[in-house]
């Protein structure tokens, strides 16, 4: 599990493809500093396995599913990417729950500098679109925004400067695909407002009397 909130810039060394996966080689520091073998890692949102590691860089194989869900089969050398480690029980929560399985690839849609910020529009598809909520939380590319305003075809988030320039968002453009990730919480939600229950019946404002909650 993760925060959304990126520890560094990586940068991809090599990507070696097959008919159906491939093998990212991604050159960090920070990120390996504490780093082992069997760790999970996030690539631009993407939960991967450390294959191998070196003092500069680590491998993580890509499966076919993760290319043809996220952004990864895209990249090539030299490109950056968002890297976060796994989440410590310890740790501060600094963004919001995320699992790293994107849910779908969006596109930036949208964009407007005001001042040092930027506001960034970006489209989904309306399975997506369900499940965002205003002034909640979404995971673009790996990285734990806000939401400030959201349309029928998505939503837009706001990028201070400090966003721009730690993570790979401050070069992304008009047109360009990114990962996303919804807030699993209203997944949950979901699932359990709409599985028959024990008693052959969904959660409802009855269920709910009968047990105590309201």
């Amino acid at each position: 599990m993760f925060t959304g909130i990126v520890a560094e810039l990586g940068t991809v060394k090599g990507i070696q493809r097959s008919s159906q996966a491939g093998v990212l080689t991604i050159a960090a520091s920070q990120v390996l500093s504490d780093g082992n073998v069997g760790d999970s890692i996030a690539i631009d949102g993407v939960c991967l396995t450390i294959t191998d590691l070196t003092d500069e860089d680590f491998t993580a194989d890509v499966s076919a599913e993760t290319l043809r869900r996220t952004t990864l089969g895209s990249l090539k050398p030299g490109d950056s990417v968002n890297l976060e480690s796994a989440l410590r029980l310890a740790d501060r929560l600094g963004g919001h729950l995320v699992l790293g399985h994107v849910d779908e690839v969006g596109t930036i849609s949208g964009w407007q500098d005001e001042g040092t910020s930027s506001l960034m529009r970006v489209s989904i598809s309306q399975e997506a679109i369900r499940y965002v909520v205003y002034k909640g939380s979404v995971c673009v590319d790996g990285v734990s925004l806000t939401i400030s305003k959201l349309f029928d075809d998505g939503f837009e988030v706001s990028l201070i400067p400090h966003t721009k320039q730690a993570t790979t968002l401050g070069h992304k453009r008009v047109g360009a695909r990114v990962n996303i990730e919804v807030d699993l919480l209203g997944r949950y939600i979901e699932r359990l407002l709409t599985y028959p229950s024990s008693e052959g019946s969904s959660i409802d404002m009855g269920f709910l009397a009968k047990h105590g909650y309201i």
